[in-house]
């Protein structure tokens, strides 16, 4: 009984098979056909019959559609956004590159102005294109040589005052060696009209930022603020080169003469343009006199 039930369960598939396959022929063949005749009579009946089949492919094809389309928004944004990146970042080279021309642009102008107003010297400018690592903050190395006209022993100066002087020069660079450096010295003087004592400031291995003004006599007229201009003394340094200001005054471990600290007015972590002084017009100060012998 049981296997006769279980054939009739098979032969009720087939018959259901066969009924879906000839309705998908018929629809197949309803549609390739649809645009030649038309049959008014089965009409009707055939809408009811093959109605769920069109809603079916109907909802399939938006639904295929509304993918497409959003797939295709996405690629767009996609693309759109990689093209506005690339436009962000050409921008913002673009300004860097006129803030750093405008840095430039500042410095040079700057320096300008300082040819203009010393009139005394002949200066050559210049662009520090290198420091020797060993000694940072004493040597540095700039794009003009002998070629240029740069000698040994030039002074190297900016708008804000003394640098250095030439030390090394080669063809198209040079060494300048700063007054920060402990083998450098200045003869130097206080510019105050009642005081104009002379020392010579030189750079402090314990200090690399700020040089000395030494040989200060303990009962000298200089005080915290006074400004240390150039002495002219020396072959080297032109007279009235601003070094800087006098920030702290100390006692020498002898007690007979005191120093002074100088805070320079050139900012040498930022140098980046110079000068050189290849010629001054100004009289070199008179030989000191030995007095009269008695």
């Amino acid at each position: 009984m049981s296997d006769k039930i279980r054939r009739e369960k098979r032969t009720g598939r087939k018959i259901a098979a066969l009924i879906f396959v000839f309705i998908s022929v018929f629809c197949i063949v309803f549609f390739a056909a649809r645009g030649r005749f038309e049959t008014p009579i089965a009409s009707t009946g055939v809408g009811l019959v093959i109605s769920p089949f069109q809603n079916a492919i109907s909802w399939i094809s938006s639904k295929v559609d509304f993918i497409s389309t959003t797939v295709n928004d996405i690629l767009n944004v996609h693309e759109q956004n990689e093209q506005l990146k690339a436009e962000v970042e050409e921008l913002r080279a673009k300004n860097l590159a006129a803030s750093e021309f405008e840095a430039e642009n500042q410095r040079l102008k700057a320096l300008l102005g300082y040819k203009e107003v010393a009139t005394q010297f002949d200066l050559v400018s210049a662009r520090v294109i290198g420091r020797e690592a060993a000694t940072w903050s004493s040597m540095i190395v700039i794009n003009r040589g002998s070629a240029d006209g740069i000698a040994n022993d030039m002074a190297v100066v900016t708008e804000m005052g003394l640098v250095g002087h030439i030390s090394e020069t080669g063809i198209n660079s040079s060494k300048v060696q700063l007054i920060l450096d402990p083998r450098s010295s200045v003869g130097t003087l206080v510019q105050r009209p009642e005081s104009r004592v002379a020392g010579i400031v030189e750079g402090d291995i314990n200090n690399p930022t700020m040089p000395k003004m030494i040989n200060i006599p303990k009962n000298s007229d200089v005080i915290v603020g006074d400004m240390i201009v150039t002495s002219g003394f020396g072959g080297i340094y032109p007279k009235g080169l601003v070094v800087g200001r006098i920030k702290d005054i100390q006692n020498e471990e002898s007690g007979l003469l005191k120093f002074g600290v100088i805070e320079t007015t050139v900012n040498f972590q930022k140098l980046e343009d110079v000068a050189i002084i290849i010629q001054s017009r100004e009289a070199p100060p008179a030989p000191i006199q030995p007095p009269a012998q008695q």
